[in-house]
């Protein structure tokens, strides 16, 4: 299986399965100087992990994330410092059931890549999907920590903001209250009409889709660059690899087909300081393909775990119609455990179109890349 890197200078392959011994990335052209601890790349991947709440699956993984090369060690003992060499980060698997697929080893399961894998490949990892689960995902959540590093005074932060039907109330939005709730809802009064959605879901057995919105701040004006080296365009390719995602906007998205040119526009003025003040950020902090400085604003769906409890009709590896029932332990909602997630792709896409405009223009200096 090919395709398992992602950019250009700032670039991540992940490796590793659901249910193998253990999974993990490379990031490779991470700048040297960079500092950071391990309780600092944890503290990404304790939002993900599983087991947290009775909204999520129940398998139970620690996720501690390992260093294994790419950093010098600090005298403090705690602080690491990239060397500019292949930064490799593992996490060990250490709570899988291979037995709960053994029904579905030559069937396969309506929604998932179970089909188009098998006829892709010739053959499958049918424990927990393999490659194709979103247990791969903790790696980029790594690797996004990382690259949190990368731009200086850069901060990127997601939240729930549907449940199926359910939106959040915009008018009520609290980053402060993300931490508070087992949802990342940025809307309290939201949080206790998706606790009951979401329990009738889990009782029946079935699951729900959900949409995120992640919000990059601090992102210099000039990253990115038309016509196929678009800041959007880059972050619509790396949250749209995120699983289940199937539907990514940037800005208002879809919402600009319903208003006219003139409230679309971003109309601007000049500050006091010289720089220039946009009235509104309809195009989601990039014009271009190029970022304005504003923030920079996007949503992706996520669709119905497809691992339910009620049978579907599909059929097998050998072309008889099959009833599949997935056992096991699944997220009724997996658009909870995408929030940082999301936050991990576009930081890394930001990261590496800061880095490959330095490298195009000089107008970011080697030093303004290094973090204290």
């Amino acid at each position: 299986m090919s395709h398992n890197t992602f950019g250009h200078l700032f670039r991540v392959t992940t490796w590793g399965e659901s249910h193998g011994p253990a999974l993990g990335c490379v990031v490779d052209g991470c700048p040297p100087g960079l500092t950071f601890t391990l309780a600092e790349i944890q503290a990404f991947l304790d939002k993900r992990k599983p087991g947290q709440s009775r909204f999520v699956t129940q398998r139970r993984e620690e996720d501690l994330v390992r260093v294994l090369s790419g950093v010098m060690p600090s005298e403090d003992g705690q602080t690491l410092t990239t060397t500019g060499t292949p930064v490799s980060m593992m996490i060990e698997n250490t709570d899988q059931r291979s037995k709960d697929y053994g029904e579905i080893a030559r069937r396969y399961r309506p929604g998932h890549a179970d089909y188009t894998y098998d006829v892709k490949y010739g053959i499958r990892d049918y424990r927990g999907g393999g490659r194709s689960s979103a247990r791969e995902t903790a790696a980029r959540v790594a690797a996004g920590a990382l690259a949190r590093k990368v731009v200086p005074g850069l901060t990127v932060r997601a939240a729930l903001v549907q449940i199926g039907k359910h939106k959040i109330d915009r008018a009520r939005w609290d980053w402060a209250e993300i931490d508070n709730n087992p949802f990342f809802c940025p809307d309290p009064e939201t949080v206790p009409v998706w606790e009951d959605y979401l329990d009738t879901i889990r009782k029946a057995g079935s699951s729900v889709g959900a949409v995120v919105e992640v919000v990059a701040e601090g992102v210099p004006a000039g990253l990115g660059a038309p016509i196929y080296a678009k800041l959007d365009q880059d972050i619509a390719a790396l949250l749209m690899s995120i699983n289940a995602v199937k539907g990514v906007e940037i800005g208002n998205g879809f919402g600009a087909a319903e208003i006219t040119g003139e409230e679309n526009a971003d109309e601007m003025r000049m500050g006091n300081d010289g720089q220039p003040i946009f009235l509104s950020n309809h195009a989601g902090g990039i014009l271009g393909g190029i970022s304005t400085g504003q923030p920079v604003i996007a949503r992706f769906a996520i669709k119905p775990t497809s691992s339910i409890l009620t049978e579907r009709r599909s059929i097998d590896a050998d072309g008889n119609n099959v009833d599949v029932r997935t056992k096991g332990r699944h997220d009724p909602c997996v658009g909870i455990r995408a929030v940082p997630i999301g936050e991990a792709m576009v930081a890394c896409a930001i990261a590496d179109h800061y880095l490959r405009d330095r490298g195009q223009t000089g107008r970011l200096s080697a030093g303004h890349a290094l973090q204290d």
